[in-house]
């Protein structure tokens, strides 16, 4: 079974680590969280580094096909979020599935 890690999780282990109050711990949390997404909403990159890099990408309108009914359909033009792992996150990922 796996295990997701939630804002709760990430506030608990900020107040296990640094010590701040779980009140302040929670706060902090969900302020590095808003200033990722108002970065991301005005089109920035957020880089974080050895972690990795989130952006936001604008896709193009398109011709898409209905997998039931084989019949073309338009697909809007939109900004999508796109994240890319640094090599280390990545590497870190795989050493943890040889073991």
């Amino acid at each position: 079974m796996s295990k997701t890690l939630t804002r709760m999780d990430l506030s608990e282990a900020v107040f296990r680590e640094v010590g701040l109050s779980r009140n302040e711990s929670a706060q902090l949390v969900e302020s590095v969280l808003q200033h990722m997404s108002d970065a991301l909403v005005e089109g920035e990159t957020v880089k974080i580094s050895s972690f990795g890099t989130f952006s936001v990408r604008e896709k193009a309108k398109r011709m898409g096909r209905n997998p039931k009914t084989g019949d073309e359909v338009p697909i809007s033009p939109r900004r999508v979020l796109s994240f890319r792992p640094s090599h280390l996150m990545k590497d870190r990922v795989a050493a943890g599935n040889s073991k």
